[in-house]
């Protein structure tokens, strides 16, 4: 597994759950206050979203991790705050099996 399939994930998980930040205040001003309108936000996320479960599968994927733990992470994006702590636990597991990888090229070289 490369670092970049890693790194696409982590963006794209922040700025995924920070427009879910966005968009959940959104909804409390229109629903709460009956003030704005959720109609780009939401369309927006949606976009990210989709583009953040095509990285999260790729990552998956690639490090083979059982459908309840890709299940898991791709709700994550879905929980407004649950990326924020999701993140950096498949950070710490994904950059292990980096290193993991790259530790027996060094050693045939």
């Amino acid at each position: 597994m490369k670092a970049n399939v890693l790194t696409r994930y982590r963006v794209m998980a922040y700025i995924t759950a920070v427009w879910l930040l966005v968009f959940t205040a959104a909804i409390v001003m229109k629903y709460g206050f009956d003030t704005g309108d959720t109609m780009l936000i939401s369309q927006i996320h949606g976009v990210l979203f989709i583009i953040y479960v095509v990285f999260a599968f790729d990552l998956g994927s690639k490090a083979k991790w059982p459908f309840g733990k890709l299940l898991w992470v791709l709700a994550a994006g879905c929980i407004p705050f649950a990326s924020f702590f999701v993140e950096p636990r498949i950070t710490r597991e994904a950059r292990a099996l980096i290193a993991g990888d790259a530790a027996p090229a060094t050693a045939d070289a």
